[in-house]
């Protein structure tokens, strides 16, 4: 296997709208190196959030593939597809995507679960102290404020410690102050979990933490720029 963490190569995703064909990605090819932390930006409905979700698996694109860590997850079937993303692949969503029946300890529980780990409750309120939310493991996601709901979410996508972390939009519905905080946060557990990251932002603080960005504009990749990284 070679260095590369993603390597997508000529992505299409076309749907249809009112009986009519919508091209929503056209043609992207990309490669994120693994450890690499890139960010991609570009206007609302330009297609970011369908490559990040097609290099998570959870949509399957028109035409070209997509390898994560040596694998075309383009042709894998349903079973295998999920396995491999519930191991090697962390997600962050922008609106949390929290159980709201279950509390934070047995959310960031429910991968550990699928895994058979017999730790998990443990394993997950261990987790939640590493994000500074050891007294509130008891509380449902009603009871928390945006950015504890998202510290949530980032305890819950490293808990497998996934080579791949996904992260769309992951200070988007927080203030500014606790924006800053939770990227400080996903900096951190990256770092610690050795894990490669791609995430989909608008926040210009958050891609400068970034290694290199780049931009999509109409379904299409037309820049990508270095940076220092953390």
């Amino acid at each position: 296997m070679g260095c590369e963490m993603i390597l997508v190569r000529d992505l299409c995703m076309r749907l249809s709208s009112g009986g009519r064909p919508v091209t929503i990605l056209d043609g992207v090819s990309l490669e994120v190196r693994t450890g690499e932390f890139v960010a991609i930006t570009g206007p609302s409905g330009s297609g970011k959030s369908t490559l990040l979700g097609l290099i998570a698996g959870l949509d399957h694109p028109t035409a070209g593939i997509v390898e994560v860590d040596g694998v075309d997850i383009t042709h894998l079937a349903e079973d295998a597809l999920a396995n491999f993303r519930r191991d090697r692949i962390g997600y962050v969503f922008q609106a949390y995507h929290l159980i709201p029946t279950l509390t934070a300890a047995e959310n960031v529980a429910v991968p550990l679960e699928l895994a058979g780990r017999s730790d998990a409750l443990a394993e997950a309120r261990a987790l939640l102290a590493e994000v500074g939310l050891a007294a509130r493991s008891h509380h449902y996601p009603a009871q928390l404020s945006g950015g504890e709901q998202q510290r949530v979410a980032l305890a819950r996508a490293v808990a497998l410690r996934p080579a791949l972390l996904l992260a769309d939009e992951p200070t988007g519905n927080l203030d500014s102050a606790t924006g800053a905080s939770i990227i400080e946060l996903m900096l951190e557990l990256r770092r610690e979990r050795g894990s490669t990251l791609l995430l989909v932002t608008h926040d210009p603080a958050l891609a400068a933490h970034a290694d290199r960005t780049v931009a999509i504009l109409d379904g299409r990749l037309v820049n990508g720029v270095n940076g220092h990284g953390p």
